[in-house]
């Protein structure tokens, strides 16, 4: 695809055309520029921010769900409510995911860097691989709106413990264990379909994006709602939009900037950081 020539701000993108594993650097120092000039940045990763990590997507040509449409199933509350066998295979499942073993890439650690300049906000994940805390990232400003699988909650009485705890039970013959307190069934502290989102994290999600000058939305395709529409807010308040993503996303239309690259590579080129070089000392809080 030939890169769109870049109109008046706001009204089209300017879109990288080179091939993936490449840092396309017209689009990166355009990118970078805003970034300079930004003083409160929010972030948006999405699951393309992991993949260096080992972590499949999950709707892409090798993703868990398209690899194992039983995984989705497992995702869904209704389902992994009804089904033990369902649960059964969630644990077996949760036993040797990738994300236990995986370490943060250098995309996370682009995003620590930026937090270390003092002009980062809040990072907003649909992530729930913890790869964001693992980098160094302030969990203070953090906002994980689809959960995290450090933990477990019981469905009957809300109790949470660490997943470390509930994974030794699965180890030593526990198929399906149980809430310890009630009883009632155990479920990683993720948010599955037909679940809920927590209030507090999409408010404090609208508030970041209405209060940023630009908005980094990194690894996402911008599909799922509501997060997705924290990009559209921040947009509409006058902040500028910057989209890093290895596709197109379905924000691309109302972004100043869109680069196409191994996020990987993007990211840390936005930082002014060689690939792969991990940031060290404190950031700013």
């Amino acid at each position: 695809m030939e890169a769109e020539e870049k109109g008046p701000l706001g009204t089209g993108p300017a879109v990288g055309s080179e091939a993936y594993d490449e840092v396309p650097g017209e689009l990166v120092a355009e990118a970078r520029t805003l970034l300079d000039r930004a003083r409160r940045v929010v972030v948006l990763t999405g699951a393309g921010i992991s993949t260096d990590s080992g972590i499949r997507d999950f709707r892409g040509p090798d993703g868990v769900w398209t690899r194992n449409p039983a995984a989705e199933r497992a995702a869904t509350l209704s389902h992994y409510m009804a089904e033990p066998e369902t649960r059964r295979r969630s644990w077996r499942g949760r036993l040797d995911h990738a994300a236990r073993q995986a370490e943060p890439n250098a995309a996370h650690h682009a995003l620590v860097e930026l937090e270390r300049r003092g002009v980062l906000d809040t990072l907003i994940t649909q992530n729930i691989d913890g790869l964001h805390h693992a980098a160094g990232s302030d969990p203070a400003r953090i906002v994980e709106v689809h959960g995290n699988m450090r933990e477990v909650v019981c469905m009957a009485c809300g109790e949470r413990g660490p997943m470390a705890a509930a994974l030794d039970r699965v180890r030593a013959g526990e198929d399906d264990p149980p809430c310890r307190t009630c009883g009632g069934i155990l479920k990683s502290a993720t948010i599955s379909f037909g679940q809920t989102l927590v209030v507090d994290d999409l408010r404090r999600a609208d508030e970041a994006a209405r209060r940023c000058d630009l908005l980094l939305a990194v690894g996402s395709t911008l599909a799922v709602y509501p997060v997705a529409g924290v990009v559209p807010l921040a947009r509409s308040t006058g902040a500028a939009v910057v989209i890093v993503n290895g596709s197109p996303t379905e924000m691309d239309g109302i972004a100043d900037c869109v680069v196409q690259g191994a996020i990987g590579r993007v990211l840390p080129a936005l930082m002014g950081l060689p690939p792969g070089e991990t940031p060290c000392g404190p950031t700013t809080t």
